[in-house]
């Protein structure tokens, strides 16, 4: 019996044991009001990335590095440095494909001769594909930095 008779007995209950902090579910580790974090690069997908930012510009032109620097640039640092050079160094290229053009447009042809440095420009390509796929930086010797 309870020793105040006013208040009525409340029935004990059972002790519960202390909450223990929730072990995080497995799933996306993002969602509402969970901040995106991205996943790094493993060191051989870095290669692979920055290889194809090199090369891909054989079949895309600009477009290649461009797309590959903005997805990974916060995925690993050496695909967003790479991206960046590769991007640099094409966007260089087509200034001097128009300033070629223009050039052999006012020689009436005799400049044509200026679209021969482009070979250069695709050694510098290969160069720099196998740098990278070696897990090297390779820095282009003739390049407008546009994007630092």
């Amino acid at each position: 019996m309870s020793e105040n008779p006013q208040q009525p007995e409340t029935p004990q209950q059972p002790e519960q044991p202390p909450q223990q902090p929730q072990q995080p579910q497995p799933g996306p580790a993002y969602g509402p009001g969970v901040p995106y974090q991205p996943q790094p690069l493993s060191p051989s997908d870095e290669r692979l990335w920055a290889v194809l930012a090199q090369v891909g510009p054989f079949i895309l032109g600009f477009i290649a590095p461009l797309v590959i620097w903005l997805i990974f640039k916060d995925r690993s640092r050496f695909v967003d440095q790479e991206g960046k050079e590769s991007l640099n160094f094409q966007i260089t290229v087509v200034l001097g494909l128009i300033a070629a053009a223009i050039i052999t447009g006012i020689t009436f042809g005799f400049g044509g001769f200026v679209y021969l440095a482009f070979i250069a420009a695709i050694v510098f390509m290969i160069m720099a594909a196998v740098a990278n796929s070696k897990g090297a930086p390779y820095r282009y010797p003739v390049t407008i930095r546009f994007i630092k």
